[in-house]
């Protein structure tokens, strides 16, 4: 009874940002249970070695360039995706990018609008795009990768910009579940700690950064990308059917404290 629940044969699944990291582990996780992968990414050579990657483990990906701050390029894959098979069932909205330590009074405009055009239009977009062919269908289940840094301030770094954009993607998943919880789509979100991708990584060799981390973290390590894509798996498949709108912290403990 309870392992079927996971069971996603006969799915496909979209997975923005997910030519590495984060996103590839949730496609990696998504395919092992038998979905049909849709591999996206604006970042052509990313996108081929994401796919290889999975080949490599016996998985098979289709691929899409996409930028996801382009609204109509958005509505344009989500429009053809759904066109195809039985169209999109899962949406794993995780593009995301963090820019260096800046103080916020430094702040430039650029830097500003490019975190906040990524990290949350982006994944308003895509939400809404791809959602509109869940509610038309009364089915689907949506992800979107948000942080532990919407939910607390993190130190020494100064990243208005990058928690200022991870607060509004839970508050915006919220608010979509509302709408959309009686009409049959589901949208949850994960707040991840640090993890080992190719974005975090550079901070762990940072004596002024890594050290203060680490002591405020309860379980003093950085996770794994395979220990966020379970909890993708668990969120886009029917073990959570009773759940929508929630902000599920996997975040070794950081935000207890």
């Amino acid at each position: 009874m309870y392992r079927e629940k996971f069971e996603l044969a006969g799915s496909t699944a979209v997975v923005t940002g997910g030519a590495r990291g984060i996103g590839l582990a949730g496609a990696e996780a998504l395919a092992e249970y038998g979905a049909k992968i849709v591999l996206c990414d604006y970042n052509a050579d990313n996108l081929a070695a994401g796919r290889a990657a999975l080949a490599a483990k016996g998985y098979e990906a289709d691929t899409l360039f996409l930028d996801v701050t382009k609204p109509d390029d958005v509505r344009r894959a989500a429009d053809d995706l759904n066109a195809q098979g039985n169209g999109v069932d899962i949406l794993i909205a995780n593009a995301g990018i963090a820019l260096p330590d800046t103080p916020g009074e430094d702040m430039p405009d650029a830097d500003w609008l490019r975190v906040i055009d990524i990290n949350l239009n982006g994944v308003f977009w895509c939400c809404r795009e791809f959602g509109r062919h869940m509610l038309a269908r009364g089915r689907g289940s949506i992800v979107t990768i948000g942080s532990m840094s919407g939910l607390i301030s993190n130190k020494p770094q100064r990243q208005v910009h990058y928690n200022a954009s991870k607060a509004a993607v839970h508050h915006m998943t919220r608010s979509l579940a509302g709408e959309w919880a009686a009409r049959g789509v589901r949208v949850n979100s994960i707040a991840p700690t640090y993890i080992d991708t190719p974005m975090s990584s550079p901070g762990f060799t940072n004596p002024a950064m890594f050290p203060v981390w680490m002591d405020s973290t309860p379980m003093h390590r950085v996770g794994r990308p395979d220990e966020i894509a379970a909890v993708i798996l668990f969120l886009a498949s029917a073990a959570s059917s009773v759940m929508t709108g929630a902000v599920v912290q996997a975040d070794a403990g950081y935000t207890i404290w």
